[in-house]
C-alpha cells in the first residue's frame, strides 16, 4: 500500500538515478515518483511516471516543474545530475595549465547551473509537512577537506554547488520552516562516470548503483530539519564545506 507520498528524481537514466528511482517504486512509499531524464527513459513500474528535460535548458526545467505541479506538492526531489568526463572532450585537469574555458563553462552548466535551476522551479513545489531537496555532490567539492589539489573544474563546480545548496536552505527555511535542503556525496559507485577512475578505488570502497542508491535513502530517511543546508557522505557523516 502506498502513503500517496510523491517524489522526483533528475538524472533518472544514470546508474544512481535509475536505482534511486527503482528502490523508491520497490519501497510501496510513493504513489508517484517522476523520473526525469534527458530522453524520458521509462520504467517498469506502474507508479514511475516518466518525463524529459534538458538540464540546460531553463524552460524545458520549468516545463517539468508545471507538469508535476499541477498534480500537487513533493515530499522528495533528489537531483542526480552531473558530469565529470566525456572521453577526448573533457576529464579532470591534473594542473592549471589543463584549463580551457569551454570545457570550465560546460562542466559548470551541468554541475552547478542545472541543479541550481532545477532548484528554482522544485523548491517551491516542496510539501510544507516535511520534505527533502537533495543534490548529488562529491567529496571532492569540499574546500577543507581539499588535500590533493587538481580537478580544478569539477572541484569548483561541486563547491560552488554545496554553496547553493546552503543558500537555499537558509532561503526555503523562511517559508517552509520542516523542509530539508542537503548536498550528499554518495561515494564512488561503479557507473559510467566514475569508471576511468576506478583502478583507484580501495578494496571494497566501491558501491553498485543499487548499494549506494539504498545508502542515500537512509541518510535521506533519517535526516531532519535542523541538518538542512549540510553536505552529508552516504553513511550519514557529516562532510565539511
Amino acid at each position: 500500500m502506498t502513503t500517496g507520498k510523491r517524489a522526483c528524481i533528475f538524472g533518472a537514466s544514470g546508474g544512481v538515478g535509475r536505482a534511486l528511482v527503482e528502490a523508491l517504486a520497490a519501497s510501496g512509499e510513493y504513489a508517484r515518483i517522476y523520473a526525469c531524464s534527458r530522453a524520458g527513459s521509462p520504467f517498469s513500474a506502474p507508479s514511475v511516471v516518466a518525463l524529459a528535460f534538458d538540464l540546460t535548458d531553463q524552460a524545458s526545467i520549468a516545463g517539468v516543474a508545471a507538469e508535476i505541479a499541477s498534480e500537487g506538492a513533493l515530499d522528495l526531489v533528489i537531483v542526480a545530475t552531473g558530469i565529470l568526463h566525456r572521453p577526448g572532450a573533457i576529464g579532470p585537469e591534473k594542473s592549471a595549465s589543463a584549463l580551457d574555458p569551454e570545457v570550465m563553462a560546460e562542466v559548470f552548466a551541468l554541475n552547478t547551473i542545472g541543479p541550481a535551476l532545477i532548484g528554482k522551479h522544485l523548491l517551491p513545489l516542496l510539501s510544507r509537512h516535511g520534505a527533502v531537496f537533495a543534490v548529488l555532490s562529491a567529496r571532492v567539492g569540499s574546500i577543507e577537506d581539499n588535500r590533493l589539489g587538481g580537478w580544478h573544474s569539477y572541484r569548483a563546480s561541486k563547491a560552488a554547488l554545496n554553496m547553493l545548496v546552503h543558500n537555499f536552505a537558509i532561503e526555503t527555511a523562511r517559508r517552509n520552516p520542516l523542509a530539508v535542503i542537503v548536498a550528499l556525496h554518495p561515494g564512488t559507485v561503479a557507473t559510467s562516470l566514475s569508471e576511468p577512475f576506478q583502478r583507484n578505488v580501495a578494496h571494497g570502497a566501491l558501491q553498485s548503483p543499487s548499494q549506494s542508491a539504498g545508502h542515500l535513502l537512509t541518510v535521506i530517511g533519517g535526516l531532519t530539519p535542523g541538518e538542512s543546508g549540510g553536505f552529508y557522505a552516504w553513511n550519514g557523516e557529516a562532510i565539511p564545506f
